[in-house]
């Protein structure tokens, strides 16, 4: 509809039905702030721009000339003279996000996490193998946030423990080779699949999963002895 406004066709469609105001002026209360101001130059505000061009019209039908009313677009900048306006640049606008004291563009990335975490929480494993052997030091570790209910948790929490160590072992007792552990993104993969497919067949929901790797060495292993 408002690719047509654009062209200049006049549109009737049934949501111009005269009846419905939602929170601002009707057309008579805008006629009548017209009536009152007589502003030589006419800017219409508020709205999409099929909005934007019925009050336009209507600035139309009370007198002020074509040339002084002008249907804006985000970023257009209008100069005003004595007699005569024009629009003479256009500057880039968009969407400023205030994030804390941060202000400006989200990466598309921090965006998706936040809404991930607001619908279906945060699921954080800490898996700790011995970096000589590549044995799984203990059991994995499994913190939930915003997940589930804590009464249906620990069920499906304990089987999810389960899970990670079988997809680390892979039937095996040592869970990947010294250099498969160095490998970027190795085990990250392995959790984040094997819990994601789990957590959703069991409950239909899909948390942001965190790995935390800790290798425990020999030097640890001497400190701690």
């Amino acid at each position: 509809t408002d690719s047509l406004f654009r062209q200049g066709a006049n549109v009737i469609y049934n949501k111009l039905a005269q009846v419905h105001v939602h929170g601002h002026g009707s057309q008579e209360e805008l006629k009548l702030l017209i009536s009152l101001v007589r502003p030589k130059f006419f800017v219409p505000v508020h709205g999409e721009y099929r909005h934007l061009s019925l009050h336009a019209g209507l600035a139309q039908s009370m007198g002020i000339p074509k040339d002084n009313i002008f249907i804006l677009e985000n970023g257009d900048v209008l100069e005003l003279g004595r007699d005569s306006g024009k629009v003479v640049d256009r500057t880039r606008v968009g969407v400023i996000y205030v994030s804390g004291l941060i202000t400006g563009e989200l990466d598309g990335g921090v965006l998706r996490d936040r809404k991930l975490l607001s619908r279906d929480g945060v699921v954080v494993v800490t898996i700790a193998i011995d970096a000589e052997s590549g044995k799984l030091a203990e059991r994995p570790r499994i913190i939930t946030r915003g997940f589930i209910d804590a009464g249906e948790e620990q069920k499906l929490i304990e089987k999810g423990r389960d899970v990670v160590r079988s997809a680390l072992e892979n039937g095996k007792k040592e869970v990947i080779s010294k250099r498969r552990l160095v490998e970027p993104g190795f085990v990250d993969a392995k959790v984040k699949d094997s819990l994601s497919r789990f957590f959703y067949k069991q409950i239909h929901r899909r948390p942001v999963i965190i790995p935390v790797v800790v290798e425990v060495g020999k030097t640890q292993r001497k400190s701690t002895s």
